[in-house]
């Protein structure tokens, strides 16, 4: 009777890890990026939410398609009164930070050293999307864009194709936000846990000869 119990339990356990798997993967499908439009398109470097931090850094020379010509993130989301810190990786020869259009305006030295940082505090008066370039590989693809505040256009992003090309940890932060994801690895984790052990179980103290005799 109690090897029955354990059975359904751990049964009931597994449909219910799986049950929340699928509970948070559709919540992390549901996410939002800001449109970033044309000016990212095929751009290396993928995507970040990083509202909440008061000071986030970007990569410059980042590896891609095209070698390190890259910004990574290429495309920011953040909130009026956050500190963009650009950081040169020394890869991909010398580079820059130029805007282009929106309502922020800002132009770095062009330099190749590693470590030379370069940042911009975006105001309440700046907030919508700016796009901005490297000036030397800007034709190659070296683009960027800062979304700033919570009136800028969205799209949806995940469950499928990406929508903006980049590595798998650049696909995860588009699919949802960082406390989604672990949700989602967690649950599937224990799901897994769970359909191991329920087959344990099965294979050790399955069904016999003599099982349910006794009244059971």
């Amino acid at each position: 009777m109690k090897r029955r119990e354990l059975l359904r339990t751990a049964a009931g356990a597994s449909a219910a890890a799986g049950a929340a798997t699928a509970t948070a993967g559709t919540a992390a499908a549901q996410s939002e990026m800001a449109d970033f439009g044309s000016h990212l398109q095929g751009v290396d470097g993928g995507t970040e939410d990083l509202r909440g931090q008061s000071e986030v850094t970007v990569q410059v020379g980042a590896s891609g398609n095209g070698g390190n010509l890259a910004f990574a993130p290429a495309g920011i989301w953040v909130d009026p009164g956050t500190t963009v810190i650009w950081e040169w990786t020394g890869e991909g020869g010398d580079h820059n930070v130029e805007s282009v259009d929106g309502p922020a305006s800002f132009q770095s030295e062009t330099v190749g050293e590693s470590g030379f940082t370069f940042e911009h505090t975006f105001g309440e008066d700046e907030t919508g999307i700016t796009n901005y370039q490297c000036s030397p590989h800007a034709s190659l693809g070296m683009l960027g864009a800062v979304a700033v505040g919570g009136g800028v256009p969205t799209i949806e992003v995940g469950g499928g194709a990406g929508a903006w090309p980049g590595s798998l940890e650049d696909f995860a932060h588009d699919v949802g936000v960082p406390i989604q994801k672990h949700y989602v690895g967690i649950a599937s984790f224990l799901g897994i846990a769970v359909s191991l052990v329920f087959t344990f179980y099965v294979l050790k103290y399955g069904e016999s000869p003599n099982t349910g005799r006794g009244g059971v």
